[in-house]
């Protein structure tokens, strides 16, 4: 009797410890957002780095790319104008998802920010940052507009990538963005510049952002 309820015992333990052991390791939640000021692209360099990361600007909040899952509500839908210097857009008429370069405050502001790039770290201040991948139901762009709403494209993943977008140090970009169908979306990116001190060229690791577009 007592071997049998030390064999009894010792199976108990290990099936106890098996099940520490199996236990898996619970993922940080992913944070939606889906309102207000957010530096999307928010580039910073320290400790002889770059640091690519999300700035929540309405709380003042910092997360990694993979922790946040950007989301352009129903409200961001409208159509592709008339305009012939829209037809990266679509077709006219087309619908597209739009999360625009002045602020409505029923919908997230995305912004590019190099604030926490100290001017005299690159060459000149200049930087790059540069879409090398988007995967999602359909194209994606950023633009700007000017005062008569002529657009200027940033980024453009219907006619292929990757594409640039050059900043400068300590500065604040925003501008339209554009999804051309309802879903998820993931964009890929790296910074680049050329260290004044040394003349070396460097380039982040890829930093991939997720995005959700409301039908």
């Amino acid at each position: 009797m007592r071997t049998t309820a030390r064999i009894a015992l010792l199976m108990t333990a290990v099936t106890g410890l098996s099940g520490l052991v199996a236990a898996p390791t619970n993922a940080a939640p992913v944070v939606p957002i889906d309102t207000g000021h957010v530096d999307v692209f928010g580039v910073a360099y320290e400790g002889g780095e770059f640091d690519l990361h999300v700035h929540d600007e309405t709380a003042d909040v910092e997360y990694a790319p993979s922790e946040v899952l950007l989301v352009a509500k129903s409200a961001a839908k409208t159509t592709v104008p008339a305009d012939p210097a829209y037809a990266f857009l679509g077709a006219p008429g087309a619908p597209v998802w739009v999360l625009p370069e002045i602020d409505d405050p029923n919908l997230l502001w995305p912004g590019i920010a190099t604030e926490e790039v100290e001017p005299g770290v690159f060459v000149d201040g200049s930087l790059r940052l540069r879409v090398v991948g988007v995967c999602g139901p359909d194209d994606f762009s950023i633009f700007t507009t000017d005062a008569v709403g002529a657009p200027n494209v940033l980024v453009d993943s219907g006619n292929g990538l990757p594409d640039s977008i050059d900043l400068t140090a300590g500065s604040h970009l925003h501008a339209n963005w554009a999804f051309e169908a309802a879903g998820r979306y993931s964009v890929t990116v790296r910074a680049t510049g050329t260290l004044a001190a040394t003349g070396e060229r460097v380039t982040s690791a890829p930093a991939t952002y997720s995005f959700k577009v409301n039908r």
